[in-house]
């Protein structure tokens, strides 16, 4: 379960909530000098970057969904995971205009593990939305939002909406009020809305100015005590927090 948005006023502000089974997971947040992300322990024992932003101002997010047949995984050159394309993103080894080049120009399938969707955005307040086995979808509008069902073509997860699950309502309700002056204390707000709690916690949520080219997060829901990471040529990598199960 997640929540992703961003908001394009006088500031593009990006908002996430990373909410995880700790049973499950292992993640710790990880900044370094070109990169602020989420890291997710994987059966290689590294930690990858599938939810974070690098100090180009790309930001990129995965989000569980229940998956369909049209995006299971396959090997071979003419196809790319949603996975990959994610990390790569974050990475900075490619840009939103590869992004953009790639999904038109390959099919996107889910990872070996996991089926997820993507949420890809750029300084510019850019937005691809990547559903595999549906599709894709680019925006350049005041406010794009994405839960954990598919926003291209809803009825394909309808079925499998948890019952009292309307953070996509919510979150988009409260988007839709907001005006040039949407500010990070705004985005907190709503993430704070639509924060999870019990098995699928809400376990880092964080908040990224594109202006100030700054990141704000707070752990397990704990809103009252903000973390800042300010991008810095001259910072050296360093881990924020220890690591979670």
């Amino acid at each position: 379960m997640c929540t992703r948005f961003v908001y394009n006023g006088d500031n593009t502000v990006v908002g996430f909530n990373f909410d995880i089974d700790l049973s499950v997971w292992t993640h710790t947040v990880i900044a370094e000098k070109d990169r602020f992300f989420i890291g997710i322990k994987m059966p290689d024992n590294q930690y990858h970057s599938f939810h974070g932003i690098n100090r180009n101002g790309n930001v990129g997010t995965l989000l569980y969904v229940n998956g369909n047949k049209n995006g299971e995984y396959c090997d071979g050159e003419e196809y790319i995971t949603v996975a990959d394309l994610t990390e790569s993103y974050i990475k900075g080894e490619i840009l939103f205009d590869d992004a953009l080049n790639i999904v038109q120009s390959k099919k996107i399938v889910y990872a070996k593990d996991a089926t997820m969707q993507a949420m890809l955005s750029d300084k510019n307040g850019r937005v691809l939305i990547i559903e595999p086995g549906i599709g894709y979808r680019f925006e350049h509008t005041k406010y794009s939002l994405i839960t954990n069902y598919s926003v291209l073509n809803p009825e394909i997860t309808r079925p499998y909406i948890v019952s009292g699950d309307d953070r996509f309502e919510r979150a988009d309700k409260q988007l839709k009020k907001q005006n040039e002056k949407f500010s990070v204390a705004d985005a907190f707000s709503i993430l704070k809305l639509v924060r999870q709690e019990g098995l699928w916690a809400t376990r880092v949520s964080f908040v990224y100015s594109v202006k100030e080219n700054r990141v704000y997060y707070v752990l397990n829901n704990d809103f009252m005590n903000v973390t800042e990471y300010q991008f810095d040529k001259n910072q050296k990598q360093k881990i924020c927090c220890k690591e979670s199960r």
